[in-house]
């Protein structure tokens, strides 16, 4: 498998607006730049973790889920290594599920969605309405989607705008190891405690504890499928002295234990079993 033809996602995708562009190729250690399409896509990644920009937050694509980008939406695939291999439908606008079609979203891909997206990787470039067969089924692919996609998981982040927290959260992630606590945090750049919890309210909408939960375990998820570490070891880099207390917190967060998301870096090479993703993240302001 080759890499990705320059710019193919810029010249090619919207060339022909009625067909479905089908795109398999490894993403190369550049990423993509910013850039929009006349059609809807739906990306599938293997190999790691990949990082999409959009609008001010950052979207964690992990293993064995898709990213759902609307038509018109500017965005940036940025890979976690060099390793990841991609893997896109690009759908013609369709009227009657603007519900889901019209918004960002990361989804887990359950057993029928991913013996799909396996059929398709015989295919590559357009697939034409007069090429019945191929058409019929990446159409009735993208038909499944709304309901297929019940449980959006918030795998994103937001990007702060102010200096001072782009400083702070910078130094959340480097002593992420060390645990990281409101109280020293704020001592440490001069906030009180309260004005630092406003600081975060009101930049990026998200409390601290929101905040530094969610990225220590997107930083966790990265850990265990681009580096292979063991599950101990990752607890420990993300500051958490109790195995069982992290591994509660990665399912609540990602739906599924810390070990079965390990098992799923395979994506389509290995089609493991799904388990059902339940549990959203909901956690209240401390």
């Amino acid at each position: 498998m080759a890499k990705i033809a320059k710019d193919y996602y810029l010249t090619e995708v919207d060339k022909l607006p009625e067909s479905i562009y089908c795109m398999h190729d490894y993403m190369g250690e550049d990423g993509i730049q910013p850039h929009r399409h006349l059609k809807d896509q739906l990306l599938y990644t293997e190999g790691g973790l990949v990082h999409v920009k959009v609008q001010g937050v950052t979207y964690f694509l992990p293993a064995r889920h898709y990213m759902w980008i609307p038509a018109g939406l500017e965005h940036s695939i940025h890979p976690g290594s060099n390793a990841v291999t991609m893997r896109n439908l690009y759908f013609p606008k369709k009227q009657g599920d603007e519900d889901f079609s019209t918004q960002a979203g990361i989804f887990p891909v359950n057993e029928l969605l991913l013996q799909m997206l396996i059929f398709t990787q015989q295919w590559d470039g357009d697939i034409l309405p007069e090429q019945e067969a191929p058409f019929a089924f990446a159409f009735a692919l993208r038909l499944t989607l709304p309901q297929l996609s019940q449980h959006q998981l918030r795998l994103l982040l937001p990007i702060p705008t102010d200096r001072r927290l782009a400083q702070i959260i910078q130094y959340m992630d480097e002593y992420m190891c060390e645990g990281v606590l409101l109280p020293k945090l704020a001592q440490r750049f001069g906030f009180s405690e309260r004005s630092l919890s406003r600081l975060f309210k009101s930049d990026i909408r998200m409390s601290f504890v929101q905040y530094h939960t969610i990225q220590r375990m997107l930083k966790a998820l990265q850990l265990l499928l681009d580096h292979h570490m063991e599950i101990k070891e990752v607890a420990s880099l993300v500051g958490y002295n109790s195995i069982p207390t992290f591994s509660a917190t990665f399912r609540k967060v990602l739906g599924a234990s810390p070990s079965a998301y390990a098992k799923r870096n395979n994506g389509l090479k290995s089609k493991p079993q799904m388990t059902e993703f339940d549990n959203i993240l909901s956690l209240n302001d401390k």
